[in-house]
C-alpha cells in the first residue's frame, strides 16, 4: 500500500488518486470515500468520478480548471482520508453452475485438485465486495475470491460469453452484464441482470456492493429468467 496518495494526469482532462496497488477493501474504502466527497461537494468544474479497485478518476472541464487547481482544491482532504466503513447492499445472486451454464468447471475443478462440487462450495461459500464496474456497462469485478480457486486466464479467450455468467480471472471474480468477450474461466450462469437499460434502476450493483452466490437446480431457470426479463430483480437483498 501507498501511504500517501498520487496524483496522476490522464491527458488535459482528467486526473486520478491512486491510493495504493492491491485488491483491499481498506484501499476500496478510500476510493469510495473520496467519490461520496466529491459528490457530496463537487469542485466547479468536475464532471464525472470513476471509482476503481485503488483509485478514483476525476473528469473535468478543462475551460473551468485544470490539472493543478483541482488538485489543490482536494489534496488535503485525499491525504487525510478516512476508508468508508459501510458497506452497501449485500445480494443473494441465484447461480446454476456447470453443465452448458458454466462450462469450464470440471477443468478448474481438476487444474485445483477438487471435484466440481468442491468448486461450487468454495465459490458460494464466499462474501464478495463490487470493488468497480467497468469493462462494459454493470460489469461487476468482485474480490473475496478463495485464493483455492485463483487461476490463470486462459491462453484462448473466446469471442462470446453469454450474459449473466459467472466467471473467474486470476485472484478476480465478475459477473456478465451482456454478451462479451472474455478469456475468464466459467464456473456457472445468473438470470440476474445486473444492466437492464430498459429496467429502474439501469444498474442493479454499484460499488461497494456484496454478493453471495446460492446455487440453484437448472429447473428454475426458465421461470427466474423470464421474470428478470420482466424487469424483476431476481437477486435478493440481503439484511445482515
Amino acid at each position: 500500500m501507498v501511504q500517501t496518495p498520487r496524483f496522476l494526469p490522464c491527458g488535459d482532462t482528467a486526473l486520478t488518486v491512486e491510493f495504493g496497488s492491491a485488491i483491499d477493501p481498506e484501499l476500496n474504502g478510500k476510493v469510495l470515500a473520496l467519490d461520496a466527497l466529491l459528490k457530496a461537494s463537487p469542485p466547479a468544474g468536475l464532471i464525472e468520478t470513476v471509482p476503481t479497485y485503488r483509485s478514483l478518476t476525476l473528469q473535468f472541464d478543462p475551460t473551468v480548471t485544470d490539472f493543478e487547481a483541482l488538485i489543490r482544491q482536494i489534496e488535503g482532504a485525499a491525504r487525510d482520508l478516512s476508508p468508508q466503513s459501510s458497506t452497501g447492499t449485500r445480494w443473494r445472486v441465484p447461480v446454476v453452475y456447470g453443465g452448458e451454464y458454466g462450462v469450464d468447471l470440471e477443468n478448474v475443478a481438476q487444474h485445483h485438485g477438487l471435484t466440481p462440487s468442491q468448486v461450487v462450495e468454495i465459490h458460494s461459500s464466499a462474501v464478495y465486495r463490487i470493488y468497480m464496474i467497468g469493462f462494459l456497462p454493470g460489469f461487476a469485478y468482485l474480490g473475496g475470491l478463495d485464493p483455492r480457486l485463483a487461476t490463470s486466464r486462459r491462453t484462448q479467450p473466446r469471442l462470446k460469453v453469454p450474459s449473466g455468467s459467472i466467471m473467474i480471472g486470476g485472484e478476480q471474480a465478475g459477473i456478465v452484464p451482456m454478451e462479451m468477450p472474455s478469456g475468464w474461466h466459467l464456473l456457472g450462469r445468473t438470470p440476474v441482470l445486473s444492466y437492464a437499460p430498459e429496467r429502474d434502476p439501469v444498474f442493479l450493483f454499484t460499488t461497494g456492493d456484496e454478493i453471495v452466490f446460492e446455487p440453484i437446480d437448472p429447473s428454475r431457470w426458465d421461470v427466474l429468467e423470464k421474470a428478470a426479463l420482466a424487469g424483476e430483480p431476481v437477486a435478493e437483498r440481503v439484511q445482515e
